[in-house]
């Protein structure tokens, strides 16, 4: 297909031109955003490395009733609320790998994006949080630490 043929089918097809551009700009702007947060998702197996290897902090920023039904062992509880940069499990932590788990995603998101500001180099967010933990049969610890 040369560019005349791209051109005329364009012309006979504009809802769909339109949608295939518009597709493209939705699809750049996510990943520039996503290189851009300064934080990194990763895959449960990742996470399993990065304990393996020690020195990762794992906060698990779920409710505390949720907490004990379930979590990743090793990780610490806190409350959104009550975290961020300052926080005694992360203070001295800056250059050290940092994980944050929660149930949705979307308080892990929240508070990476502080740690970042705040200088924090490794800072880490399951991604899928704990559903994608246990999708992928990993073990949770019951109770508290």
């Amino acid at each position: 297909m040369n560019y005349e043929e791209l051109l005329a089918f364009a012309g006979r097809n504009p809802m769909l031109s339109m949608a295939f551009v518009g597709l493209t700009v939705a699809i750049l702007v996510t990943e520039v955003r996503r290189l851009l947060r300064g934080y990194k998702s990763i895959k449960p197996a990742e996470l399993t490395q990065l304990i393996n290897a020690g020195g990762a902090v794992v906060v698990d920023l779920s409710a505390g009733t949720d907490f004990e039904k379930g979590h990743i062992a090793g990780s610490r509880n806190v409350q959104p609320a009550q975290f961020g940069p300052e926080h005694k499990l992360v203070a001295n932590a800056k250059q050290s790998p940092v994980v944050l788990v929660c149930r949705t995603g979307t308080a892990s998101e929240t508070a990476a994006k502080a740690l970042k500001k705040a200088g924090f180099e490794q800072v880490h967010v399951l991604d899928g949080g704990l559903p994608a933990w246990q999708q992928a049969e990993l073990p949770l610890v019951k109770g508290r630490n």
